[in-house]
């Protein structure tokens, strides 16, 4: 192994930190779900779709905004896995050699995201890692029905890192949301932030005043994480 890397566990988002997901996928279903579920009321602006995503959810703002009935919520997911099945997003330029980087030295790659773990994992596998198709993160956390193992409940962190047997100092999780922020701070870990996807104010003050380092760049994340 060439120089010791600072952290030997990346706890790493995957939506609009990894993939480039949000306008091609997830903005774009929500337009379909308000055409046919809420047809009265005009859907969110890409932007606004962000902002909801930080604040306060986007399961909150279903429930609570929309007033989505569970039934009415089961719909919504099944709209929106028929996108996200049929499009693939492309990760962002960098993000692909900087893991495999990182993972040749030694470090550890734990997916943390709401997004469902299969279609993660066929992010992974259709981008191909440069042919390495067998090239996966070593564990993946993806969307759970139970609110005490997702983010931004720190179960993944403490179950990942009582399994690599790393301690939280020496971890490191990258999110462009809060509940990624909120999930280090929970868990001890430090955490950084990917200002890459999006350019709005007041996430990126928050992201600011709550990580240790933000990012306006995949390079600049890069060097910081091989230093």
């Amino acid at each position: 192994m060439s120089k010791t890397l600072k952290y030997k566990c990346l706890f790493l988002d995957h939506d609009d930190t990894s993939v480039n997901s949000t306008p091609i996928i997830h903005h774009r279903a929500h337009i379909e779900v308000m055409k046919i579920m809420r047809p009265q009321l005009p859907p969110l602006s890409l932007d606004e779709w962000f902002k909801k995503n930080f604040n306060p959810g986007i399961m909150e703002y279903m429930k609570e905004d929309l007033r989505m009935t569970d039934e009415e919520v089961e719909i919504e997911y099944g709209i929106w896995r028929k996108y996200a099945e049929e499009i693939t997003s492309d990760f962002f330029p960098g993000i692909i050699e900087t893991l495999i980087q990182y993972r040749n030295r030694g470090g550890k790659i734990v997916v943390v995201s709401h997004s469902d773990k299969d279609l993660i994992e066929r992010d992974y596998k259709t981008n191909g890692f440069f042919g390495e198709e067998s090239f996966l993160p070593d564990m993946i956390f993806g969307w759970t029905t139970d609110a005490t193992k997702r983010k931004p409940n720190p179960w993944p962190v403490i179950t990942s890192l009582e399994l690599f047997g790393i301690a939280p100092k020496d971890s490191i999780i990258i999110d462009d949301l809060k509940p990624g922020v909120i999930m280090g701070k929970n868990a001890g870990v430090d955490i950084v932030a990917a200002g890459w996807s999006h350019n709005i104010p007041e996430i990126k003050q928050y992201m600011k005043e709550n990580t240790i380092a933000y990012f306006n760049s995949v390079e600049e994340f890069r060097n910081f994480l091989l230093g």
